[in-house]
């Protein structure tokens, strides 16, 4: 909340003087008597002694329509769009395998947590390394068995964030596997259309016709460049499409492509039967050869993430290489609430009004 016209409110300081001006306040006796003695042995009436309330209320509805005078209001943001920034997509594995453990900060969490909270400081920031990622165009891609577009490419990054935290592992037998190829080729297909999306969204916010290329003055974005951070714990074992081919795609589309494999030597997974919760070992299976080569193929980078800080100084690195110069503009649409002080005041005078005309009413 706040006041355009806060300066109306120093009209507050005239209240005091006018109520004792009005309190105060004689008139001469408009009938002559010749003696008031015998009047001035009447009892006060009730009528009497409150007749004061009119004052105190013709007060308050002065005081109500000072501040609908000052103009209180609330802003809403409606967008932030950045002149200049970058596209990316997120590919996490939420297969089975993410359940195994990882240490975060002196906790037992399972890999998939880990990543969620880590890409929430990439896109956010952490007050720490990670700034935030304010001007760019990002996405989420999951992945198990199948693909799928959790999010589509966007500049309200606290819409992301929410689909990352409702992020899971898959529970159906049926779902689980590790499909990096169909995630890839559905990441880059996904940033290729990037333009064309933007194109209408500027269209929509009255920055040009769908024929006209954006103009960054007028507040439009501008691609500057696209990447996927793939993070993922095991190598390619179904979907129709092959990594490599995904990854030759991505390169002839202009988009980088870095892997971070997630996995330690020992790991262990969590395992909750009718006997109680066991810790139980499991095996790795990570193919850092191929991640290795899609990185390699789209002029990217591939590292392993062995614990959380590892992943974290990972995604750091990817923060530096990838940056952007930010130019926004806000949009904020205004809400007058001056009505909810007005329409009281004006009530409250028709009362006082009455008031005076009736049980109050006085002669002269």
């Amino acid at each position: 909340m706040q006041w355009y016209t806060p300066w109306a409110l120093l009209l507050f300081l005239a209240l005091p003087v006018l109520g004792y001006v009005m309190l105060r306040k004689r008139r001469g006796a408009a009938v002559r008597f010749p003696s008031l003695v015998d009047m001035r042995s009447c009892p006060v009436s009730w009528r009497q002694r409150f007749r004061p309330v009119l004052v105190v209320a013709r007060l308050l509805c002065l005081t109500l329509l000072i501040l609908a005078l000052a103009r209180p209001r609330k802003g809403t943001v409606l967008s932030e769009i950045s002149t200049e920034g970058i596209a990316i997509e997120a590919v996490v594995d939420r297969s089975t395998s993410m359940n195994a453990e990882m240490d975060y900060s002196n906790e037992k969490l399972n890999r998939l947590e880990v990543v969620k909270r880590v890409m929430a400081d990439f896109v956010e920031g952490d007050k720490k390394g990670l700034g935030g990622r304010a001007g760019d165009l990002i996405g989420l891609v999951t992945f198990a068995r199948y693909a799928d577009t959790v999010c589509p490419l966007v500049l309200s990054h606290n819409v992301l964030t929410e689909f990352l935290k409702k992020t899971e592992i898959v529970t159906l037998r049926n779902e689980d596997g590790t499909a990096i190829g169909d995630a890839l080729a559905l990441a880059a297909a996904r940033l290729r259309k990037a333009e064309e999306e933007l194109v209408r969204r500027n269209v929509q916010l009255g920055f040009g016709d769908a024929d006209e290329e954006t103009d960054p003055e007028r507040g439009g974005f501008k691609i500057k460049s696209k990447a996927i951070i793939l993070l993922t714990d095991g190598r390619n074992n179904t979907g129709d499409y092959d990594p490599m081919r995904a990854a030759e795609l991505a390169a002839k589309w202009g988009i980088k492509i870095y892997t971070i494999g997630i996995g330690s030597a020992q790991s262990f997974a969590t395992v909750n039967t009718l006997f109680g919760t066991f810790r139980m070992p499991t095996q790795d299976d990570l193919d850092e050869d191929l991640l290795k080569a899609i990185a390699d193929e789209t002029g990217g980078f591939y590292s392993r993430a062995d614990d959380a800080e590892a992943l974290r100084n990972i995604v750091e690195r990817i923060n530096e290489l990838e940056k952007t110069e930010v130019k926004s503009v806000q949009y904020t649409q205004y809400a007058e609430h001056f009505a909810r002080w007005t329409m009281p005041a004006l009530v409250l005078l028709l009362l006082e009004m009455l008031a005076g005309c009736t049980i109050f009413r006085k002669i002269p």
